[in-house]
């Protein structure tokens, strides 16, 4: 794997994760909630309509976790504009290191909650966010 590919996968990764921010964000509103309704049906299998966006609390986290994901995207997109030429390794290890943290903290609070699907879930947005960023590449 090449340096200039893993760059553009860093922007894969950024989108990925980016991209459930604003999907997140319009949940916070009822006229534009049922994107991120349906997310986390989706996510919290089977889909049952549940769980709804009726609750302020639900609300008001969609709006902080759409916060979180999309500056965690902008981010990773900034890492490689401006710091992965000069340190490669540091960039694609910090990037790694905070998609594991992510992954393992979400898929244990999941499985605490009785949302074990979403563990499940959480494996292909990591297969995809991580790519082929989990091996070094050469320069």
């Amino acid at each position: 794997m090449t340096q200039d590919f893993h760059k553009f996968w860093l922007k894969i990764t950024a989108v990925v994760i980016g991209s459930f921010g604003p999907v997140f964000f319009f949940g916070t509103m009822a006229a534009t909630s049922e994107p991120a309704r349906w997310t986390l049906d989706l996510i919290s299998w089977p889909l049952n309509g549940l769980p709804t966006y009726d609750a302020y609390g639900t609300r008001f986290l969609s709006a902080l976790a759409g916060g979180f994901l999309l500056g965690w995207g902008v981010m990773i997109w900034c890492l490689q504009a401006w710091v992965y030429d000069a340190a490669p390794e540091g960039v694609r290890r910090t990037v790694l290191t905070g998609l594991l943290a992510w992954y393992v903290l979400d898929s244990a609070g999941s499985v605490a909650s009785g949302t074990a699907s979403n563990a499940l879930f959480n494996l292909l947005v990591l297969g995809a966010a991580v790519g082929p960023l989990w091996r070094p590449a050469r320069a």
